[in-house]
Order: structure tokens, then sequence, then C-alpha cells
């Protein structure tokens, strides 16, 4: 007895799978080689976003904790209501307004470091910040409002309040 099979012009599944791998290998191609300078820049803008982000979370937790919600005081140390500082690390009390331009002078530096040591491990800098203990974001206090800034955004400016 002789089976005959049919032939219907149809595909197996190995060659769909090959198909499919290789417009999936293209794909991947294609995306990275597209713009990649441009695809840098918006990751480095999401982690300055991120940090911004962090940091905010931890001035309030600190305020929360601290119970310092009216001042922050405490949790930012002396700094006049209404003017923006760059936040650094410790030991940095110059050069402020040049890591960040729209910090409202040169020794406008809030050292984090040390006040928000319980809620940092580090300290979050900006991915392209090459000048030691500044973080390259700024903070500004006005009327209970916090409003945090990445000196640095490639994309347009990046700005997290609460």
């Amino acid at each position: 007895m002789k089976i005959k099979f049919q032939n219907n012009g149809g595909f197996t599944l190995i060659e769909l799978l090959v198909v499919v791998g290789i417009i999936s290998i293209l794909a991947v191609v294609v995306l990275v080689s597209v713009k990649p300078a441009l695809r840098l820049q918006q990751t480095r803008d999401a982690r300055r976003a991120q940090d911004l982000n962090q940091i905010l979370t931890s001035i309030h937790s600190c305020s929360i904790d601290k119970k310092d919600s009216a001042s922050f005081s405490t949790c930012l140390g002396s700094f006049t209501t209404g003017d923006t500082y760059e936040i650094v690390d410790v030991g940095v009390s110059s050069g402020c307004n040049t890591v960040c331009t729209s910090v409202t002078d040169t020794n406008h530096c809030l050292p984090l470091s040390t006040k928000m040591a319980d809620y940092f491990v580090n300290l979050p800098k900006d991915p392209n910040n090459t000048v030691t203990g500044h973080t390259g974001y700024s903070v500004t206090v006005t009327n209970g409002m916090t409003v945090l800034e990445a000196c640095a955004a490639e994309g347009g400016p990046i700005k997290v309040s609460r």
C-alpha cells in the first residue's frame, strides 16, 4: 500500500519560524541604527526624571518623618524661600551657578548628602555631570511647594514638583 502525500502549497512551521526570526533581527537592527544619539539622549533624560523623583520623594519622606513640612529646614538645611539652589555633596560651597545656570547665586549650594543620609545610599547625579561634588539638579522651595529641575536636560526642561 502506497501512501500518497498531497502538497497543498502551504508553508511549513519551520519556514514560518525562520521568516519571523529574520524579521525580528532586522527590526532590532533598524531600531538601533535609526538615530542612536536621540535614543541615548532619551535614555539620559529618563534617568534624570527618575533621579528627580527619587530626590523629591526623599525630601518629602524626610519632612514627614521629622515633622518638618512647614519649613523643610531640618531636611534641606538653611535656605531662602524662592531662591534656586543646586543640590551638592558636603564640602561644595561655591560654583553652583556654573553647573546649574538657573541657580540664584554662585554660593547657593544645598548639601543634601548629610542631611538626607538616611534616605540615600548615594546622592543621584546627572548622567553627564563630570564636576565632582555637584549633582546637576536644582531645588526651589516656594510656599511649601518643592520644585526640582535637571539643569542639563537635553530634550527639554525636566521638572518635578510637590
